[in-house]
C-alpha cells in the first residue's frame, strides 16, 4: 500500500491559493483544495494516486486530518479544472472549486462539505458540529440498513418459521432474513462499493477497495457457492458505514480545533473615507495606507497602526497574553485581536492574507508537512502491512480448512475479517492528528510550532540555552537608582539629567529623559545651550550658562572630581536601598569604591550628574530582568531539564549579576554571534536529548539554526522571527517556555501511546482471527473504528494544556508569576 504524504492544511477560507513562483526559465503554480471526504490515510492514498497519474505534477501533498490536498504543478500543461476533475474522478468532492482554468478565483468552503461522505466515508471541513454526522444523507442511509439487518436477524433467529423462501438465485435459496441483509447491503453499502470501485480504478488497496472485496465476496459465496453468507455482508456494510460515520464525528473534533484559527479574523471591517464617510467592506478589499473603525467589542480587521484614539486590545489570539494591552497613536495592532474599550482609527499596515495572524495559520497548517521519525517509520511500515495482511487473509482462508478443521463458510468470514483488519489507517493517522491538536493548542496560548518533529524536540532537550539581551531581560533600558547627592532632591537630578541628555541620541540619554517624563518633574527652567557628546564618556551642556554634565565616573574623574568622598542626600532626597546600605558615617559614600562597583555588580551602568561645582547625584541604568524570567527557569528545571545556559556579548560582570538574578546553572560572556554557534555545537554534543536556543529571532538567527530546536521570542509582527525559527513565542512572555517544553513531552506521550496501542490492537486481532476469536462486527468496530475514534481522542487531550494561570504579565511589567499548580 502507498502511504499518503504528509501536507498542509487549507488556507484561511480553506480552499484554494495559486501563486506562481519562476524556478529558472519554469515558471509553476500552487493550489489548495479542500477535499473535506479525504479524512484517512487510505482516503490520501486514493487521491494521491489519481494527482500522480496525471503530466505537468511537480509535487503534491495530502493532508487527511485537514481535508487539504496541495498540488504543485506546471500551468502548461495542467489547468485547475484537471486537478479538480481527477480529483472528483477518484471519487472525492471537491468543495468550492476554483472557477477558472487559471486558478484565480478563490471561495470560502461549503461548511457541510459532501453530505453524504460516499467516496470516502469522509468529513466535513471546518467547525461543523457533530450531529450534522449523524443526521447527514449517509447516516440515514445507515439507520435503514440498520434497521433492516436487525429485522433480518429477528426473523432468523426468533421467528424461524416466518423466514420463507422467497427466491432461488443461482440455484442458492434467498430466504425472508436473506432478502433484509441484501436490503441492508443495497442501502447501506452504496458508499463503500462506490468508494471501492474509484479505488479499484486508481489501482489503490485503500480501506474502500478492503471493504468492498469483503463485502462483495460475502455475496459471492452466498450467490455462487451457496455459503449463506448474507448476514456477514450485512453486517460489514452496516458497521463500516457507523464505523466511517464514527470516523467522521471523530476527526471533525480535530479539525473543529484548527476551525478556530480561521474564525479568529473578522470577515468586514468599518472603511473610513476620505470625505468621512464610513463604508462597511470585506477585509480582503481592504488596501495598505486604508484606514479603518474599530468600535468597541469589535475586532481588528487588518494589521495596522493606530492614528487615533486609545484603547486596550484583548491581544490573546496573538501572543496568548491574558491581560489586555493598552494601545495609542502609533502603536501597533494585529488582525483578530478585539477592542475592549475606547474608540481607534487603524491605518492599515498589511492586506488580509499577509496579516500575522493569516501567517500563524498557514504556519500552523503547513506545520504537519514536517514529519517526526516516528511519522516516517510508520508509513514505510503501512507500505508492508497491509500487502502482508492481505497475503495473510488469502493463507488463512485456504489454509484453515486442513489445518484447524473449519468449514469453507468459516475460512471464508476469517478471510474477509483479516481484509478488514487490512488497512492501516488507524496508526497512519495517529502521529498527525496528535500533531494537529499539539500545534492548535499551542498557537491558541501564543505558541507557533512549526512541525511535528519540533514539537516532539522540545520534550527530548535537556539543554537550554537563553540569549541575555531581549529574552532573559526586556532589552530596553530602564531608571533603576537614583542617588541624591550634596542637598539635592531626586527630582532635581533628574530634571537637571533630563535638561543634558534631551539632545543626547545615546539609549542611555533616551532612558534617562523617559524616566523623567514619567516622573513628572517638569521641565528645567534654565536656557540649555553648546550641547556635546564626548565619546566614550558622556555629554555636556550649559543650563542657563553654567557648564553641567553627565557621564562615566571617569568622566568626573578627569574633570577633577574626589568621588571618594561624596555627601548623600537624606532630607528632601529619596536615598534607594544600594546608596543606604553604602552610607558610611556622616552621610558620607565613596562612589569610586562602594557605591559604583556595587551598582555595576547588579548588571547596571552608573551615571554621574553634576555641576562644575558639585556632583547632584548618581543614575543607574539597566536593561531590566523579566518578572518571569526566574520562574521560568525554576519551572524549566522543575519540568526535567537539567542544564540551563545564559549566553551573552555583554560582559562578564553584567554577565554574573543576571545570571544570579535569574537562576541559570553557567553563563558565558562576550560571546561574539559565531562563538554562540559553538557554544551550542558543544553543548548539543555533550547531551543525548539536544539544545534548545532561546533568543530574538534576528541576532541570533545563527544560533538558533544551529540548535536541535531554535526558539524564537516576541515574534508577533515580526516577518523574520516567524520565518526563521521552528518555535516562535509571539509575546513577549518567557512563561509560555515552560508551556511549550510540556506541551511536547506530553505530545510525544499521546503519539508514542497512539501508534503503539493501534499496532497492538491491529497485530493482536490479525493473530487471533485464524483461532476464531475475533468476529466480524468486532474486526470493524475495534479494529477500525474503535482504533481511529481512540487515537483522535487521546490526541484531544492536548487541548487541555494550558499554561500556568496569572504568569503572563501584560506588556511585561506586572508582578511575577504564580506558582505552578
Amino acid at each position: 500500500m502507498e502511504s499518503p504524504p504528509s501536507g498542509s492544511g487549507p488556507d484561511r477560507t480553506g480552499t484554494e491559493t495559486a501563486t506562481s513562483a519562476a524556478e529558472g526559465a519554469q515558471s509553476h503554480a500552487e493550489l489548495r483544495l479542500s477535499v473535506p471526504e479525504m479524512d484517512c490515510a487510505s482516503c490520501a492514498t486514493t487521491v494521491t494516486s489519481a494527482i500522480t497519474a496525471l503530466e505537468g505534477i511537480v509535487d503534491h501533498e495530502t493532508l487527511p486530518t485537514t481535508g487539504t490536498l496541495k498540488v504543485t504543478y506546471d500551468p502548461a500543461v495542467l489547468t485547475t479544472s484537471d486537478l479538480v476533475a481527477a480529483v472528483e474522478a477518484a471519487g472525492y468532492e471537491v468543495v468550492d472549486a476554483p472557477g477558472g482554468a487559471d486558478g484565480a478565483t478563490t471561495g470560502a468552503p461549503d461548511a457541510a462539505g459532501a453530505a453524504d461522505g460516499s467516496a470516502g466515508g469522509g468529513s466535513t471541513h471546518g467547525a461543523v458540529e457533530s450531529e450534522d454526522v449523524w443526521t447527514s444523507p449517509r447516516a440515514v442511509k445507515t439507520w435503514i440498513a440498520g434497521v433492516a439487518l436487525a429485522a433480518g436477524l429477528a426473523l432468523e433467529f426468533l421467528a424461524p418459521g416466518a423466514n420463507a423462501l422467497v427466491a432461488t438465485v443461482l440455484g442458492s435459496p434467498v430466504h425472508a432474513a436473506d432478502a433484509l441483509f441484501l436490503f441492508a447491503v443495497a442501502v447501506g453499502g452504496q458508499a463503500i462499493l462506490r468508494g471501492g470501485y474509484y479505488s479499484a480504478r486508481q489501482r489503490s488497496l485503500d480501506m474502500d477497495f478492503l471493504m468492498s472485496a469483503a463485502i462483495l465476496g460475502a455475496l459471492l459465496a452466498s450467490l455462487g457457492f451457496g455459503e449463506a453468507l448474507y448476514f456477514e455482508a450485512a453486517t460489514l456494510a452496516v458497521l463500516f458505514s457507523i464505523a466511517e460515520l464514527l470516523e467522521r464525528a471523530s476527526m471533525e473534533q480535530a479539525r473543529s480545533s484548527l476551525a478556530e484559527l480561521f474564525e479568529l479574523s473578522p470577515d468586514e471591517a468599518t472603511l473610513l473615507r476620505e470625505d468621512g464617510t464610513e463604508e462597511t467592506v470585506t477585509v480582503d478589499e481592504l488596501a495598505i495606507g486604508d484606514v479603518v473603525a474599530v468600535r468597541p467589542g469589535e475586532q481588528v480587521p487588518a494589521d495596522g497602526e493606530v492614528v487615533d484614539g486609545e484603547s486596550a486590545l484583548d491581544q490573546s489570539p496573538i501572543t496568548g497574553e491574558s491581560v489586555p494591552v493598552d494601545k495609542a497613536p502609533g502603536d501597533e495592532v494585529y488582525a483578530g485581536t478585539i477592542n475592549e474599550g475606547g474608540y481607534l482609527e487603524v491605518a492599515v499596515t498589511a492586506r488580509a492574507a499577509d496579516t500575522t495572524l493569516s501567517r500563524i495559520v498557514e504556519l500552523v497548517e503547513d506545520a504537519q508537512t514536517e514529519q517526526t521519525e516516528r511519522e516516517q517509520f510508520v508509513e514505510r511500515f503501512a507500505d508492508v502491512y497491509t500487502p502482508a495482511v492481505v497475503g495473510f487473509a488469502v493463507l488463512v482462508t485456504l489454509a484453515t480448512p486442513f489445518v484447524f478443521g473449519v468449514g469453507w463458510p468459516t475460512a471464508v468470514v476469517y478471510g474477509l475479517t483479516l481484509l478488514v483488519l487490512a488497512c492501516p489507517c488507524a496508526f497512519v493517522i495517529a502521529t498527525p492528528v496528535s500533531v494537529v491538536s499539539g500545534v492548535t493548542s499551542a498557537a491558541k496560548h501564543g505558541v507557533l510550532i512549526k512541525g511535528g518533529r519540533y514539537l516532539e524536540a522540545v520534550g527530548a532537550v535537556d539543554t537550554v540555552a537563553f540569549d541575555k539581551t531581549g529574552t532573559l531581560t526586556k532589552g530596553e533600558l530602564t531608571v533603576t537608582d537614583v542617588v541624591p547627592l550634596n542637598g539635592n532632591t531626586e527630582a532635581e537630578v533628574l530634571r537637571c539629567a533630563r535638561g543634558i541628555e534631551e539632545r543626547s541620541e545615546h539609549p542611555i540619554g533616551d532612558a534617562i529623559v523617559a524616566e523623567a517624563g514619567a516622573a513628572d518633574v517638569g521641565q528645567i527652567d534654565r536656557e540649555v545651550t553648546d550641547f556635546e557628546a564626548v565619546t566614550g564618556k558622556g555629554v555636556r551642556a550649559d543650563l542657563g550658562g553654567d557648564p553641567h554634565f553627565a557621564g562615566k565616573p571617569g568622566y568626573f574623574e578627569d574633570l577633577g572630581f574626589d568621588l571618594s568622598h561624596v555627601h548623600a542626600t537624606t532630607d528632601g532626597g529619596v536615598l534607594t536601598r544600594t546608596a543606604r546600605q553604602l552610607c558610611e558615617r556622616n552621610n558620607c559614600l565613596d562612589l569610586l569604591s562602594e557605591t559604583v562597583p556595587a551598582l555595576q555588580a547588579e548588571g547596571k551602568t552608573v551615571v554621574l550628574v553634576g555641576s562644575d561645582d558639585e556632583l547632584e547625584g548618581v543614575i543607574a541604568v539597566a536593561d531590566e530582568v523579566r518578572p518571569e524570567a526566574r520562574r521560568t527557569i525554576e519551572r524549566l528545571h522543575d519540568l526535567g531539564v537539567e542544564r540551563t545556559v545564559m549566553l551573552t556579548g555583554d560582559n562578564a560582570r553584567t554577565a554574573r549579576a543576571i545570571a544570579e538574578q535569574v537562576g541559570v546553572d553557567e553563563f558565558r560572556a562576550e560571546l561574539l554571534p559565531e562563538e554562540k554557534v559553538a557554544a551550542v555545537e558543544e553543548f548539543d554534543a555533550a547531551t543525548d536529548g539536544g539544545v534548545a536556543m532561546v533568543g530574538d529571532g534576528v541576532n541570533d538567527a545563527p544560533a538558533l539554526a544551529t540548535a536541535s530546536v531554535g526558539i524564537a521570542m516576541g515574534a508577533a509582527g515580526t516577518d523574520t522571527a516567524i520565518e526563521t525559527a521552528d518555535v516562535a513565542l509571539m509575546g513577549d512572555d518567557l512563561s509560555r517556555l515552560p508551556y511549550l517544553y510540556d506541551l511536547s513531552g506530553r505530545a510525544t506521550g499521546v503519539i508514542r501511546e497512539n501508534v503503539y496501542s493501534s499496532l497492538g490492537v491491529k497485530a493482536g486481532l490479525a493473530l487471533a482471527v485464524p483461532f476464531g476469536y475475533v468476529p466480524i462486527w468486532l474486526a470493524v468496530l475495534a479494529g477500525d473504528a474503535g482504533m481511529t475514534v481512540g487515537v483522535t481522542g487521546n490526541a484531544m487531550r492536548l487541548s487541555r494544556v494550558r499554561p500556568e494561570e496569572g504568569s503572563a504579565p501584560a506588556n511585561g511589567d506586572t508582578a511575577a508569576p504564580t506558582p505552578a499548580d
